[in-house]
């Protein structure tokens, strides 16, 4: 695939790269993941100093109104860094989500300005805001939502349990799915609504995952919202949240495949540098055949990481749909392969907390596992192909 970025691109990722270089070494990570909160403010607003919180935010909303390429150009940046910061939940998911609802003018309705407001403190990095969608019984569908809102005198009063939600711990706000009409498993009557974290009824579990991004599950326990907590019209979110999460994965691919690159150059260094028998151990042939695999892989990941970046934004949701789940397989294979390989090539130490191949291992495990794992999106891919054949 032919792939090139724009000189506006390159340079949005060359100035993120070296502010990373400068403020998120390995010991920088190490400390931060160790760390009470897990995240560094400092480094939020770093970010946000440079524009990055405001990629995906329109212009008319303090932004840059960029999207996925641009996404892509940072993520290839902030994967090998293991970036413990809510970028994609905040900067990526919700605001490409509220974007949909502040943008409702081009489509001849009225923009949302809680939408809108919120927007710009996203973009600012003065607040926080993660997508709460994946219900506990939901099994990765993301049509499944039996999270309910009820009317209750002027407003809503939602009932739910959202699983795995990252970044919740550190959001000041939630963007809460939940279903006003239907059953758990149609694909209409779903609502979004704004549940500021501190709302009475809203309980936080907190916990790392085993890539040392923070999630929490959120229990919704007759948590009592006034009518203007709703974004756009009642039941017509679905599409936007699909939008929304599209992006995040494609998000989440470029992250994937900026660990891999790392990995390899870090197993690449290990094998000239680690002597054996009086010589380098990478030029024992059979390792060198083993990197090659790697390589491979990697490139092939690469390219798939492309098509979800060109699809993510697609209005054609079949495409969109098979398209992501194609590169959500491909790359979680390249992923597990190219994870497993690096580890064994460093042998015992791989895993070691000290050497930073087990860290990168343990954010590919977390990819590989996150927006449904690589079974489920290799069975989505199949169900797509075979309606559309």
């Amino acid at each position: 695939m032919d792939f090139e970025f724009s000189e506006e691109q390159r340079q949005l990722g060359e100035t993120l790269e070296r502010y990373l270089d400068d403020h998120y070494s390995y010991e920088q990570y190490r400390a931060i993941a160790r760390s009470v909160n897990g995240w560094s403010a400092d480094v939020w607003r770093g970010l946000a100093d440079l524009g990055v919180l405001a990629v995906n935010v329109p212009a008319d909303c303090g932004g840059l109104g960029f999207g996925p390429p641009e996404t892509l150009a940072m993520m290839q940046v902030c994967g090998r860094h293991l970036l413990l910061e809510p970028l994609i939940a905040s900067a990526v998911v919700a605001t490409t989500l509220l974007s949909a609802f502040a943008a409702k003018r081009d489509a001849g309705e009225a923009a949302d300005a809680p939408a809108a407001a919120l927007l710009q403190q996203l973009a600012s990095g003065e607040r926080i805001a993660a997508l709460a969608h994946q219900d506990a019984d939901a099994r990765s569908d993301t049509s499944w939502l039996s999270t309910r809102a009820e009317r209750f005198k002027d407003g809503y009063r939602l009932n739910g349990h959202k699983a795995v939600v990252l970044h919740a711990p550190q959001a000041d706000v939630l963007l809460v799915s939940a279903r006003t009409a239907g059953a758990a498993d149609d694909e209409t009557g779903v609502s979004l609504f704004v549940v500021p974290r501190t709302t009475q009824g809203v309980r936080i579990v907190a916990y790392p995952t085993v890539g040392a991004l923070p999630a929490a599950d959120v229990h919704l326990e007759q948590v009592e919202l006034p009518m203007s907590a709703r974004l756009g019209a009642e039941g017509t979110a679905q599409p936007s949240i699909e939008l929304a999460l599209a992006a995040g994965l494609a998000a989440w691919c470029a992250d994937a495949v900026s660990v891999m690159q790392a990995l390899i150059d870090t197993t690449a260094e290990h094998l000239r540098t680690r002597q054996q028998f009086g010589q380098p151990i990478g030029r024992f042939q059979a390792l060198q055949h083993r990197v090659a695999d790697m390589v491979v892989q990697l490139e092939q990941a690469r390219s798939m990481s492309y098509l979800a970046t060109l699809r993510a934004a697609s209005i054609d949701r079949d495409q969109r749909r098979r398209a992501l789940a194609a590169a959500r397989v491909v790359i979680g294979q390249a992923a597990r392969f190219i994870g497993q390989q690096s580890v064994q090539l460093h042998g015992g130490m791989g895993m070691t907390d000290d050497l930073i191949v087990g860290h990168y291992f343990r954010r590919l495990t977390a990819f590989e596992l996150s927006f449904g794992d690589t079974d489920t999106h290799l069975q989505h891919y199949a169900q797509l192909t075979r309606a559309v054949g």
